[in-house]
């Protein structure tokens, strides 16, 4: 029931962005020649569609705000309204004021104006440091799901250091079982690599191949030869570390992949 429910509001949320970029597309005169400059220059900088959708539903939200392109505002225009968006209570998160800012700066240098990237805040890293589970956490961790298949993905995304897309990307032949390596496709910045099988969970995924019998991902989804979807693994996430009862702040399935480079260390 949970898990239905998150994945209503994330087609909720997917759909209200495509409805914000439709909008300044039909309401915003020289957004739609610029939507299509985005995504054209997107695809040649190989950069994801989460990039494309970020990007162009930020620069959309100023454009419908003012009734016009970003480059026909002064200084002092975009300023004040970064500024208040910064401070709203009811604004994005922070990680959205910089999503903007960073497709503000995309989008000026684009249209060849990288004079006006000055005229934007700079952004600071982050320095807090990720949450790490313990290994008896972990272990923990991978005994609580119901489901033999949820332990077993939890286990495989920590033994690999795995993000959590690079595990739904995952397919069967990745998972080369004689030279004991994972092929991981598709990673940040759409590099491969290779990284190490362990050989604890060789047997697990054995089992699993004869038994789930998936046709083409290593980790399906209800349908044969659908992908394990992130939101998905992010739910099961969730509900083993309720269930546990770990106390720590911002666990995601990115934390085992913090947890496995702290440990290796």
């Amino acid at each position: 029931m949970y898990f239905h429910e998150c994945t209503s509001k994330l087609k909720h949320h997917e759909k209200k962005e495509s409805t914000i970029v439709s909008r300044a597309c039909d309401q915003v005169n020289g957004f739609r020649t610029a939507y299509e400059k985005i995504t054209r220059q997107v695809a040649i900088s190989n950069q994801s569609k989460s990039t494309l959708t970020c990007y162009s539903t930020r620069i959309a939200t100023v454009c419908l705000h003012f009734g016009c392109m970003p480059e026909l505002l002064d200084a002092e225009q975009l300023q004040d309204y970064l500024g208040k968006l910064a401070g709203s209570q009811t604004s994005p998160s922070r990680s959205g004021f910089k999503h903007l800012v960073h497709g503000l700066r995309f989008y000026f240098k684009l249209i060849g104006q990288s004079n006006r990237i000055l005229e934007l805040p700079s952004i600071r890293a982050n320095k807090k440091l990720p949450t790490v589970l313990s290994r008896q956490e972990c272990k923990l961790l991978f005994k609580t799901p119901r489901l033999i298949k949820h332990r077993l993905a939890l286990c495989f995304i920590y033994s690999a250091g795995l993000r959590v897309s690079e595990f739904s990307n995952m397919k069967i032949g990745d998972v080369d079982f004689d030279r004991m390596m994972v092929h991981v496709r598709g990673g940040k910045g759409q590099k491969d690599r290779y990284v190490p099988l362990s050989k604890r969970i060789v047997p697990g995924l054995k089992n699993h191949l004869s038994s789930e019998r998936p046709v083409k991902y290593l980790f399906e989804g209800m349908y044969a030869g659908a992908q394990y979807s992130t939101r998905a693994m992010q739910w099961v996430m969730r509900e083993a570390i309720t269930k546990t009862g770990i106390r720590k702040e911002n666990v995601s399935v990115h934390t085992l992949r913090h947890s496995f480079a702290t440990h290796l260390l």
